[in-house]
C-alpha cells in the first residue's frame, strides 16, 4: 500500500454500499489507509426522518444509527481498499461489543467516525472493527463490531 490516503465521495460510497435514503448514514470517507483505518463524515441535519419521533421538540440522533454510520464507514473503507465498487456487496452485523454512548448528537453536528480494523483480510468474509464517533473532538459513541461482507457469486 502506498503512503497516499484515499477518499470516497458520495458517488463512490453508493457504488460500494447497498444503502440508500433514508438509511445511507455516511456522506464521505477520508483518510482511507488501505483496510487498516479510515474516517467517515456524517453531516447531521434536521431533515432526517428519525428526528420526527426521536424526540419531538428535542431531536437526538438515535445511538443505533451512530453505530450503523460507523459500520457503513468500515464497509466503505474495505470496499475502497479492495476495489469492491459495483460488486453488489451486502454487509451484515454479526456482533456489537463494548458499545457506549457519551454525548448527544443533534442536527447541525458533524459526526466523525474513526474506524480501525481489528481483524480481517482480503478475501475474508468476517471482519472486526473498533469505532469512535466524535463531534468537535468530543466522544459521542464507541463500539467494537463484527460484520460479514458478502459478495454475490459470479
Amino acid at each position: 500500500m502506498s503512503d497516499t490516503l484515499l477518499t470516497a465521495d458520495i458517488q463512490l460510497i453508493q457504488r460500494i454500499l447497498p444503502h440508500r435514503y433514508p438509511f445511507l448514514l455516511v456522506d464521505k470517507v477520508v483518510d482511507i489507509n488501505g483496510t487498516q483505518s479510515a474516517r467517515g463524515i456524517k453531516n447531521v441535519t434536521m431533515n432526517e426522518p428519525h428526528f420526527q419521533g426521536h424526540f419531538p421538540g428535542t431531536p437526538i440522533m438515535p445511538g443505533v444509527t451512530i453505530i450503523e454510520a460507523m459500520a457503513q464507514t468500515a464497509a466503505v473503507m474495505v470496499g475502497t481498499a479492495l476495489d469492491l465498487a459495483d460488486k453488489e456487496m451486502l454487509i451484515y452485523f454479526m456482533a456489537i461489543d463494548a458499545c457506549k454512548f457519551r454525548r448527544k448528537v443533534i442536527p447541525g453536528d458533524v459526526l466523525e467516525m474513526n474506524l480501525t480494523t481489528l481483524r480481517g483480510k482480503p478475501g475474508g468474509k468476517v471482519w472486526k472493527f473498533a469505532g469512535r464517533a466524535t463531534v468537535e473532538g468530543d466522544l459521542a459513541a464507541e463500539a467494537e463490531f463484527s460484520a460479514m461482507m458478502d459478495l454475490p457469486k459470479a
